[in-house]
């Protein structure tokens, strides 16, 4: 099985969104230490309808009140959906500010995930991780995690990853959760850290087992499904945290909406304890 890097994306790192975001009651928020986390996998802003409304996914995410979003499927001047700049209109609909990392060229422009976020960014990067090669027989994706670290709500560092699992290959869904471990869960990283993500992998599936040797599954006690969004089947969403003492979960929900995307989205909501 062949695996390749994206390093031909390098050249994408200048075009990463600076979208400051200029919120009343920030400073409020900003002594608070609790923190609303978002994963969101919005199937390039296309509904069960069919329609491409991305105000009807902005609503969806400003009802949720959150800090950071992660979000997966997100298309930025693609033909199928227009041409829309969808990081950049995503940003302007809901009042936060957005970094963006594309994976891959689709249709004249490019596909990947995004960060939105209420909190001052310190920081961005954008990983590529293992996958396989398409053949005429098989279509897979290029895949990548955007990490964005934050000012949190306590005025510490905070790290937050957003990213999205190989749909149709196992092999590749085990390699990328391996990635995420080497790239972000050391054990001499002590740097908080949340991952959001559509993971591919139901909870009992190895990538979920190879990421909660490091990483603590935000997973609500009946782990709802999320996908599709209309009638639901399979949980492959998931928001995951570490170190385990620096989070204390207080709530983990799916969003119950069957329309604006595919998937319907989790919704964590953590209090940071200062614990390292």
């Amino acid at each position: 099985m062949r695996r390749h890097s994206l390093s031909g994306f390098r050249f994408i790192v200048p075009v990463l969104l600076a979208l400051a975001a200029s919120l009343s009651g920030s400073s409020a928020q900003e002594v608070g230490r609790a923190l609303r986390v978002l994963c969101y996998n919005i199937h390039y802003g296309q509904g069960n309808d069919g329609e491409y409304d991305l105000a009807r996914l902005a609503e969806v995410i400003k009802a949720t009140k959150p800090d950071l979003v992660g979000l997966q499927e997100v298309d930025v001047g693609v033909r199928r959906s227009g041409k829309a700049h969808q990081v950049l209109r995503l940003a302007e609909l809901t009042g936060m500010a957005a970094r963006y990392g594309p994976t891959q060229h689709y249709e004249g422009g490019l596909f990947g995930n995004a960060v939105l976020t209420r909190l001052h960014i310190l920081d961005v990067a954008i990983h590529p991780l293992p996958y396989t090669e398409a053949t005429p027989e098989k279509t897979t994706y290029p895949r990548g995690a955007i990490a964005v670290t934050v000012r949190a709500p306590d005025g510490q560092p905070l790290r937050f990853i957003s990213t999205h699992f190989q749909h149709n290959v196992e092999e590749d869904r085990v390699a990328e959760a391996h990635a995420i471990n080497e790239l972000f869960a050391k054990p001499g990283d002590t740097l908080r850290t949340i991952l959001a993500g559509d993971l591919n992998a139901k909870p009992d599936a190895e990538p979920i087992r190879v990421l909660e040797e490091r990483w603590i599954n935000a997973l609500d006690p009946v782990a709802a499904p999320t996908a599709p969004s209309h009638k639901p089947v399979s949980r492959i969403d998931y928001i995951l945290s570490r170190p385990e003492a620096a989070f204390r979960l207080v709530s983990s929900q799916v969003v119950p909406d069957d329309m604006a995307s595919d998937h319907q989205p989790v919704l964590a909501v953590f209090e940071l304890t200062g614990k390292k």
